[in-house]
This record gives C-alpha cells, sequence and structure tokens, in this order.
C-alpha cells in the first residue's frame, strides 16, 4: 500500500465519525458482559494489561457489533462501563463517555475476521524488543503452541509516516487487520501486541502466554541457540491447549453460544487423531468420505473389544 493511497484512504474512513447516529442499542448479553469484565481483570492481574490496553468481545447475536469498555483502567472495569460499538468503531449509545482512542484497533479486525469472537491490545513489556529487532518472535514451549503459524510485525511508519505510534482511525486499523492476516497474534512495532480468538477464554490465554513466550525466548536467547517447537508441534500444542481451555470454559457453564470454542479452529484444523495417538490411543481421521466410516468403526469395534479406548475423527456438514 503507497502511503498517499493510505493517508486518503484514513482521511475517507474517518470522515465516519463526523456523522449524526440514529442507530439502536442492541440487547446485552449478560454472560458476555461478565466475562468481558472478567477478562479486564484477568489480564491486569496477570499484568498483560496496567493501566492502558484494552479487550473486547463481538456481540452474541449482531455480528456487526462488539462490547468494549469505556476509556478506563482495565483493572476497574464494571459491568456498567461496557460499551457497545459498531463496526465504524464508534458506541450506539455512547451517553457521552469517553472511548479508547484505538478502538478502531478492534473494528476494522472484526470487520476483516468473521471468525474472530474476541480481541485483546496490549502494550505487554516483553513483547517489545520483538517488534523492534530482527528477532522473529517463535514458539518456545507447548504452552505457546499457537504461535507456530507465525507472528507478524506491524509497521506503522510504512502506512503513516512519524506518527504518535496509536491506531486512531479506521485506516490504521485497516492495515494492522491486513498485516495480522489469519494469524492469531501480531506485534506493532514500538506499541505492544494484538490477539485474536474465536472466543474471550481462548483470547486471554493467547495474550498471557504471547508475553511468557516473550520473556522465556529472551532468558534462552542468553544462553544459547534455542531449540524451538518444530510446525507440527506447535500445531498439536495448540489444539490440546485449545481443548483444555474449553473444558475450563465449561466448568464455569459457559452456553451454547460457546460450544464451538476448542472446536472450530481453521488453517490449521485440530487434528483429534494425532492428539490421541501421543496418548497411545488408537485412532483413525480425520474420516470424510462416507465410505470409509464403516470399516473404521468395524476396526473401532475390536479395538473396544479388547477392552482398550477408540476414537474415530469423523468430518462432518452441520445441518
Amino acid at each position: 500500500m503507497k502511503r498517499a493511497n493510505a493517508k486518503q484512504s484514513i482521511k475517507n474512513t474517518s470522515k465516519t465519525t463526523q456523522r449524526l447516529r440514529s442507530v439502536k442499542r442492541t440487547p446485552a448479553d449478560k454472560k458476555t458482559i461478565e466475562d468481558l469484565v472478567a477478562a479486564n481483570h484477568i489480564l491486569y492481574a496477570q499484568s498483560v494489561l496496567d493501566g492502558y490496553g484494552h479487550v473486547s468481545a463481538r456481540h452474541d447475536t449482531n455480528a456487526d457489533r462488539f462490547w468494549l469498555s469505556r476509556s478506563m483502567a482495565p483493572g476497574l472495569v464494571t459491568d456498567g462501563d461496557i460499551l457497545e460499538f459498531d463496526l465504524s468503531g464508534e458506541p450506539v449509545d455512547g451517553q457521552g463517555r469517553p472511548t479508547y482512542a484505538e478502538r478502531f484497533i478492534h473494528s476494522e479486525i472484526y470487520r476483516r475476521r468473521p471468525e474472530v469472537k474476541a480481541i485483546v491490545h496490549s502494550h505487554s513489556p516483553a513483547v517489545i524488543p520483538f517488534g523492534v529487532t530482527s528477532v522473529p518472535l517463535k514458539p518456545i514451549f507447548h504452552m505457546s503452541g499457537f504461535l507456530g503459524t507465525g507472528v507478524p510485525v506491524f509497521e506503522i511508519r510504512e502506512i503513516a509516516g512519524d506518527t504518535d505510534m496509536l491506531v486512531r482511525n479506521p485506516g490504521l486499523g485497516a492495515a494492522l487487520a491486513l498485516r495480522l492476516g489469519n494469524k492469531p497474534a501480531a506485534l506493532m512495532r514500538g506499541h505492544g501486541s494484538v490477539a485474536v480468538g474465536i472466543s474471550l477464554p481462548q483470547v486471554v490465554y493467547r495474550a498471557i502466554y504471547l508475553e511468557v513466550n516473550a520473556r522465556l525466548q529472551s532468558e534462552a536467547m542468553k544462553l544459547g541457540s534455542i531449540n524451538f517447537l518444530t510446525s507440527e508441534e506447535a500445531k498439536l500444542a495448540a489444539a490440546g491447549n485449545d481443548m483444555h481451555v474449553q473444558r475450563m470454559a465449561n466448568r464455569h457453564e459457559r452456553g451454547i453460544t460457546r460450544a464451538d470454542i476448542g472446536t472450530t479452529l481453521k488453517d490449521p484444523n485440530i487434528d483429534f487423531a494425532k492428539i490421541a495417538q501421543g496418548m497411545g490411543v488408537y485412532a483413525e481421521g480425520p474420516i470424510s468420505d462416507p465410505k470409509d466410516l464403516g470399516p473404521a468403526l468395524r476396526r473401532a469395534i475390536e479395538v473396544v473389544k479388547r477392552g482398550e479406548p477408540a476414537l474415530l475423527d469423523t468430518v462432518t456438514e452441520p445441518r
């Protein structure tokens, strides 16, 4: 993207904020609001957020809306501080309350990533060095397997020249979203990072272990060369961790709207058969052709008759 074109795009898209609005607030999902407040407090307690940074959740019934706190310290957020925003990054009914300058990070990623249900933007310190040097952030242990697909770096200077580094308008938000692509996280040079997920539990987990991985990698680099996770190790670890996050969410009675957490990941899809095989369990799959299912079932039944567990990873289409 040429800088001149980007600046013109920024100018055009920012006109949205100057228009009078006549939209109605949609009914709030109490559980989503409660979870979003908890996410703010957890990320503050884990030092991912401090007096700055923010976490959002897409609306549970209106994909063109999302929930985000008014501009305030995350550790102090309550239910009454949560505002509804549209995909232009503007509050539906802000009642004059201040909003985060960088809310466009959220609106533009939601606009371009329909599968994303939650976003965290933070300035956690350990990730900063990896955004300003040529050293790539890579998965160093199993808890950060989600980094195995790569962590791009967003360079705001390429888009808008010298700025105060903040994503203050839709044009810059769109540029960040494009740099993020289909990855779970991106670094922002001289600024911080953004993490995305298909649920609040997943994105909170990712934001925390993005910071932990950066800290551990910096420490390991002082000792010598690093034996990072392979791409396959990272894939399997990420799948297992997402399943664990879902189990923990279930214990806290997450509703059916959150039942897909950890099972609808794409690029790559979860390989349940390999996970089971890694635990010493007989497994086949993924099975996508119906004619293969019968023979696989018969083989699995024979295994079960011997008193052993068996798993068939079967791909189905939702009705």
